[in-house]
């Protein structure tokens, strides 16, 4: 079951985030801006534990207030759990957005989760965020992938985003056997190892473009013009520049620093 939750002090919601329910299980808690839903739909469905895909606001928002009144374990990989522990800084648009996580004491998950005839099977994904880490329960082809799929031709990176490290998650994901891609912000019921296939050809394309590009001496503005990538300027100045395309590119120009070779 995928709960779509959405908050804005105006209009429509400036992004609505997925959770999931299987089994009496929850994953991922949504943002804190929905906390009293979110703490309906827990009692609703009379969940018994939750996981999280990773610390992000949108994800971990109201772990701690579900920790609080259901007396629930929160569970994620060792790095969340470290992450969640204390307040950590967010940007004003996060605080619009989605509000401050509360931290939390979880529980480190270390291997299979079972809980109703149900295996969540951790596997860690890095490059979104360090902790990302996706769900699959083999059984009924599910993958609970957080934020690692997003669409099949993304628009803009966050600022911290490694493109090397999502490449090699997508990678190690595809190994695995599922349909049903549960992506937190757009969901791919059927044919998920297709959509999720789409996303880590168009990172490898990017990839490697903008590294032949680099390697010829373009500088940033120049890639971005001659492989035609267009800036989202009303995501890039709400984010004060932590969200857009350009970051991007300097993923990739900073990967290749980093392995001193221009394919990951």
């Amino acid at each position: 079951m995928a709960c779509e939750l959405g908050w804005s002090p105006v209009g429509r919601p400036l992004m609505t985030v997925n959770c999931f329910i299987a089994g009496g299980v929850l994953i991922d808690s949504g943002q804190a801006h929905m906390q009293e839903p979110v703490l309906s739909l827990v009692a609703e469905h009379h969940i018994k534990a939750v996981l999280l895909t990773h610390h992000h606001e949108d994800h971990s928002g109201n772990a701690a207030a579900i920790k609080n009144r259901h007396h629930l374990p929160v569970l994620g990989h060792p790095l969340t759990v470290a992450k969640m522990q204390r307040p950590y800084p967010i940007l004003p648009y996060q605080h619009l957005v989605w509000g401050a996580t509360s931290p939390l004491e979880m529980e480190p998950l270390n291997g299979v989760f079972e809980h109703n005839r149900l295996e969540f099977t951790p596997i860690h994904t890095p490059g979104h965020s360090k902790d990302h880490t996706a769900f699959l329960e083999t059984a009924h082809g599910w993958l609970f992938s957080g934020d690692l799929y997003l669409g099949g031709q993304i628009k803009y990176f966050r600022a911290d985003e490694q493109i090397d490290d999502q490449i090699v998650s997508l990678k190690k994901m595809l190994s695995f056997e599922f349909d049903a891609l549960f992506c937190a912000h757009r969901p791919r019921p059927k044919n998920g190892k297709r959509h999720l296939r789409d996303k880590l050809q168009y990172l490898e394309d990017l990839y490697g473009n903008v590294s032949r590009l680099a390697g010829q001496g373009m500088n940033e503005k120049s890639i971005m013009e001659e492989l035609r990538l267009k800036e989202q300027w009303l995501v890039k100045t709400i984010c004060f520049g932590n969200v857009s395309m350009k970051n991007m590119v300097r993923s990739v120009t900073a990967a290749n620093e980093r392995q001193g070779s221009p394919v990951p």
